[in-house]
């Protein structure tokens, strides 16, 4: 039976299993009765890839099917620094996994900063869960929070992106009522903050979050640090509407 390896981003995590990545993420998502309701995001790793950290080396040992025969469902090999500890060179595809266990798989593509400068917001998925809105672009954002130049910085980090709506064009009067997110004013408060002149790059908005709207994701999911840089770009709507409409059904109701 297939051993498979993946590093979870909801929570952080390096699991092993026999099912494969659309099985595993229902299993992930909804447990193996049906009775667990919570996203999942996660990446197929190689795994043959080789650390001094991680015991990607009992891999075969650790992820044999059951006696009877039944496939190893999650194995864990790690759930601590396990995002710096795999090499991007290992990554595969990602997959986005929504409360009720459909799972969009996202292939890596290239990532081209946008024109203007404008306003983003930031879900961290690891090594934190904060979000953050900044003045900088998924690469640049990337590159500073990763910068041990930096008193505190990540060593790397996983993220997306988020629609500001409005926002994006006129943090002073922008519509936000339109936005489902709950803090709204401060989210405002903290987008003039910084786009004025001599503001801070990044502000922390939330310190803490849980789970967050496929719907709202902008671009796409990105990883960064140790000067590198991986991005996972979303369908377009249309595409989301017509080739992966049971993901984005369900995706857009919760």
């Amino acid at each position: 039976m297939k051993k498979y390896l993946y590093l979870s981003l909801s929570p952080e995590a390096l699991v092993a299993s026999n099912l494969a990545p659309k099985e595993f993420g229902a299993y992930f998502a909804t447990g193996a009765l049906r009775r667990n309701y919570s996203q999942a995001l996660f990446i197929e790793v190689d795994p043959n890839f080789k650390s001094d950290y991680l015991p990607v080396g009992r891999l075969d040992e650790l992820c044999n099917p059951h006696p009877d025969g039944s496939p190893h469902r999650s194995v864990y090999l790690g759930v601590y620094r396990v995002l710096e500890h795999v090499p991007f060179s290992a990554v595969g595809n990602m997959y986005v996994v929504t409360s009720d266990g459909k799972t969009l798989e996202l292939a890596k593509g290239k990532f081209v900063p946008d024109a203007k400068i404008h306003p983003y917001m930031y879900q961290t998925l690891a090594p934190s869960r904060t979000r953050v809105v900044s003045i900088q672009n998924p690469q640049q954002y990337a590159e500073a929070i990763t910068s041990p130049d930096r008193l505190v910085h990540f060593d790397k980090i996983a993220f997306c992106d988020m629609k500001l709506g409005a926002l994006e064009d006129d943090v002073h009067s922008g519509d936000i009522s339109v936005l489902p997110y709950s803090n709204q004013y401060h989210l405002r408060d903290c987008l003039i903050q910084v786009t004025k002149k001599g503001g801070k790059n990044s502000k922390v908005l939330l310190r803490t979050t849980s789970e967050f709207p496929y719907r709202m994701i902008r671009s796409g999911f990105f990883l960064g640090g140790a000067g590198e840089f991986v991005f996972y770009p979303m369908p377009s709507i249309s595409q989301l509407e017509n080739e992966y409409y049971d993901w984005w059904k369900s995706a857009s109701i919760q």
